[in-house]
Order: structure tokens, then sequence, then C-alpha cells
């Protein structure tokens, strides 16, 4: 005689299966989630087509509903209540679309940027870019020029340096441009056209439409990085090159980009600002999209969205650069440049090392660091060792942005190499940094 197997108590059994059916929500709602995930993310490698990704979204949901349903009969165990589980997948899957809608399909706020200033003008490159750029004009003008670059990439300045009075008033033609992207200059259909090779481009052309047969580049952070490519490039057209606060001639050099970075300074409320824009749900798609397919970043999220994000991010960290805390900084409203600042980064990352032939460059070059530069050293140093016309010059008191941290100084040593003087290192600087 067979005996009988052992059974739960009869008072137990609704507990334990309702417990099992709840686990079972929970795992098929996970692998659900992962499924819709990775079919979503498959769908933007795949196009950049904003009706194809929302179209992928909502099949996603269809199956996280079907899938939620599942569980839902095993819970409940009737026949009579497959209405009330596919009701209750219903009202599931109404809130992850809303919730998905509200979060990651609601734009983003848009700052509103007023007309250009006067005194603002255009260049229409034959690369194609339209480039926005201020300039002033010296009443006898040397055959150089000085042209500023900024940094970034996709972070422009408003207007010329103060410097660029002084500049033109010992003779000298001064320019400053928003690069390509950034500010009021073009914005492209195409993000994947923002290169290293295409803001070389940019700047040689502008070159040639000033009539200019050698100029003299000022680069500032990115705009330092910029100045060597286009050295490299084109060593024949830079007469001197001033290299402040200088990004790095080639970021092959310092493996995983750990370099330095401006959040590693700002006050704590500023970077709680900051992880706070980056954490919005939109913003965070953006994000995982910029790593699969930019152009389907772009589709979702246009260039008045990401720009306006990037414009608050640099509002929150603007007076983190310095050595100490002073006056704040005045914002500008020249707009940001997002997707030439990720773009851009992610091609500089993987170009030939420019060094080999900028060590053949007899350009006179002068480097400015500031003792509080955010930048690590030996990105530098990496100038001074590459650039065999070079001279380093270490200054206290100043931090990434020189010429706001020692303005003194700054148009001291500027304007005593452009014009072949003697530098002049007050005692709070030296031409022999420390080790």
């Amino acid at each position: 005689m067979t005996e009988p197997s052992p059974s739960l108590p009869a008072s137990r059994a609704p507990l334990v299966r309702r417990l099992a059916g709840g686990l079972l929500l929970v795992v098929t709602a996970l692998a659900a989630s992962a499924a819709g995930v990775a079919a979503f993310l498959g769908t933007a490698a795949a196009t950049a087509s904003v009706p194809a990704l929302c179209a992928a979204g909502l099949v996603t949901l269809v199956i996280v509903a079907f899938l939620l349903g599942l569980p839902c009969l095993a819970l409940y165990g009737a026949r009579r209540r497959t209405v009330a589980s596919a009701v209750f997948a219903a009202v599931v899957a109404v809130v992850v679309a809303g919730t998905a809608t509200v979060t990651v399909f609601r734009p983003l706020p848009v700052i509103a940027h007023g007309p250009a200033p006067a005194g603002v003008g255009f260049w229409d490159l034959p690369t194609g870019s339209r480039i926005a750029y201020v300039s002033l004009k010296a009443a006898k003008p040397r055959p150089t020029p000085v042209i500023f670059l900024h940094g970034g990439p996709g972070t422009p300045d408003e207007g010329l340096p103060d410097s660029g009075a002084e500049l033109a008033a010992l003779g000298f033609d001064v320019y400053s441009y928003d690069q390509l992207g950034a500010g009021r200059s073009t914005r492209l259909a195409d993000v994947s056209g923002y290169t290293v090779a295409r803001h070389v481009a940019d700047l040689d052309a502008i070159r040639k439409t000033i009539g200019a047969e050698r100029v003299i580049l000022v680069g500032e952070s990115w705009g330092g990085s910029l100045t060597a490519q286009y050295m490299a490039a084109h060593p024949d057209n830079v007469a001197k090159a001033v290299f402040v606060s200088p990004g790095p001639i080639w970021e092959g050099a310092f493996p995983g980009g750990n370099y330095g970075s401006p959040w590693d300074r700002v006050a704590p409320q500023d970077r709680a600002r900051f992880d706070e824009l980056n954490e919005e749900p939109r913003v965070l798609a953006l994000f995982t999209l910029m790593g699969i397919n930019p152009e389907a970043a772009h589709a979702l999220v246009p260039d008045a969205e990401a720009d306006s994000h990037l414009h608050r991010l640099a509002l929150a960290g603007k007076d983190g650069t310095g050595c100490t805390a002073g006056p704040p900084t005045k914002p500008h409203d020249n707009p940001q440049g997002f997707y030439v600042n990720q773009v851009t980064n992610a091609d500089f990352a993987g170009i030939t090392d420019p060094r080999p032939a900028l060590r053949q460059v007899r350009v006179p070059s002068l480097i400015m660091r500031g003792e509080c530069d955010y930048v690590a050293w030996r990105v530098t140093r990496d100038y001074r060792r590459t650039l065999p016309e070079s001279r380093l010059v270490y200054v206290r008191g100043a931090g990434h942005a020189v010429e706001r941290g020692q303005p003194k100084v700054y148009r001291s040593l500027l304007l005593d190499f452009l014009l072949d003087r003697p530098l002049a290192l007050p005692d709070h600087s030296s031409a022999q940094p420390p080790k």
C-alpha cells in the first residue's frame, strides 16, 4: 500500500502559492524589462528614426504587459480571474507607458538665447561651416593676426578676451570665433561630422578667409589641443602659438583619460547640482544612446535641448576651477554645444599620435600653466617635451582660467611673448614649475 505523500496544511497552501506567484511576477517583470530595454537599444543601434524608437517602445510595453499577465494567472489560479489578470496587466502597461512618456519623451527645458549682440559676424566657409566670430582690427595691422581658440569642445566664450584691445592697439588684428557646433555657429544635421579633422579644416579655411599667410594661435584648454593639431597639420601657417592650460596633445598618451576633471574641484553643492541634472531620465537616455548611436540620441534629443542641458552644467561648475573662491563668474548668453562636445571628444580619443610630427615643428610656443589647474601636470609637461621651441611658465595663484586668476600676469606674458620681449616673471610666477 502506497504511503500518502506529505502535503502542506490547508491554511498554508494559499499563502505559499501567493508567495510563489509574487516571486514569479517579480522575476518575469525584471526579465520583461531587460528584454524591452535590449529591444529598444537594439532598435537605437540600427536606426536614428524617432518613430522607430517609439514603435520599439510600444512593442516593449505590450511584451511587458503580456508577460506580467502570465504570473497573474498563476497567482490567482482560476479561469474566472482571467479578466482580472488582464485588467491588472493593462493597468501596469498604462502606468509604465505614462511614466516612460513623461520622463523620457518629455522635452528638457530649453534656454532662450537672445539675438547675436552687435559686432558678431559670420563666415560661410568652403568646408560648409557657418562660423560666428568677433574681431577687432588694428589701425596699422601687422601681417600676422591673432586668433583665440576657445575650450570645450563646445564651450565658447562671448566676445573678445580682455587682452584683445591691447593687442589691437599694438598692431594685431584680433579674432575669436565659435567653433563648429557651438555658440552661434553651424549645428550639423549629421553629428558624426564633428571631428578633429573638421575643426582643423575650418581653422585653415578661416586663415584663408582673413587673407593671412600665417597666424598666431592662442588656445585655452581644448583650444590648446586644437592648436597642436593645427600645427601638426599646417606647421608653416603658424607664426607663434600660446597654450593656456591646454588639454592633451594626444589622449592616447593617457590611457583611460584620467588626466583631471573640473568637477574634482567644485563645491559640494555644485557637484550635487551636476549629479541631479545628469540623473534626469531623459538625460540618462541621451547619454545611453550616445554610447550606442549618436544619431539616435540626436533624433531623440535635438540640439536646443541638449545644448541647454550642457549650458546648465557649465553654469553649475563655472566657479570651481580657480585656486580660491572668488567673485562669481558672470555668465554669458552664448550657447554651449553638446553634440560637438561629445562626438569630437570621442573622435579625439581615436586619432593618430601627432607628437612625432610636432617634434619637427620649429614654431615659438609659450605654455602657461596655473598653479591650481585641474588638468594633470603630465599633460602640460607633454607640451614642453614635444615642442622644441617652447617655454613653460608656471603661474601661481591661477587656476584653469589663467587670465581670470592672474589677469595682469597673463597679459604681461602674452604681450611680451608676442612682441619678442624677455618674459617678465613676477614673484608669483616661475619658469621652473614644481617637480
